[in-house]
């Protein structure tokens, strides 16, 4: 079994919002925002954590709290965050979270990290829909950082498509919709409805 590299947390906030036409890492569940609680979330699991965001974000109110990952290359979305992330610790595996899942809980990301196996390119869950990798709560190997970036330079940006292709280990969500996020304001008032956590605050 290949030995453990250090885990470090890294938030995704570095999206437009474009269809929610509001900042989401902004959005309030529970009295803090989205990135607050996904930060908290992190930070309960690996350290250093990290929040990942576009170069034109680094002074933004909420952003400019956290450590930062600046990404380095636009417009491919997450997979510009991990690699980020591996261009600046590329010894340690990242616990990546995207920053839009308000309904994700501290048990399913200890499990997650109690599952983790070190020898895959990264440990994730099964989407509760369709069964495929669930690339934005998974834990990324350093092995993964040579083959994602050949995988971009070849055009490619998925980071699902990636984790389908190149071996992660899958695991069952222990709560199903602990990964449901939000993309509009019709899903952050259902998000809203259902209380805004999700099992173990």
């Amino acid at each position: 079994m290949a030995a453990e590299a250090p885990l470090a947390g890294l938030v995704l906030a570095g999206g437009h919002s474009r269809r929610m036409q509001r900042d989401k890492a902004a959005l309030e569940f529970g009295g803090e925002t989205q990135l607050a609680r996904a930060m908290r979330l992190v930070a309960g699991c690996a350290g250093p954590a990290y929040v990942s965001v576009r170069p034109d974000q680094r002074d933004e109110a909420e952003r400019g709290r956290y450590p930062q990952v600046v990404d380095r290359l636009a417009d491919i979305g997450p997979a510009a965050g991990i690699l980020a992330a591996f261009d600046a610790r590329p010894d340690h595996a990242w616990l990546v979270v995207a920053v839009d899942l308000p309904l994700l809980d501290g048990g399913t990301l200890a499990r997650l990290c109690a599952q983790r196996d070190p020898a895959a390119v990264a440990t994730a869950y099964r989407s509760a829909e369709d069964g495929l990798p669930e690339p934005l709560c998974a834990i990324w190997e350093p092995a993964a950082r040579a083959p994602l970036a050949a995988f971009v330079a070849g055009g490619r940006s998925c980071p699902r498509k990636f984790l389908l292709t190149h071996g992660a280990h899958l695991l069952d969500l222990p709560v199903a919709h602990a990964l449901a996020n939000v993309n509009t304001p019709t899903d952050y008032a259902a998000a809203l409805a259902r209380g805004g956590g999700g099992g173990t605050p």
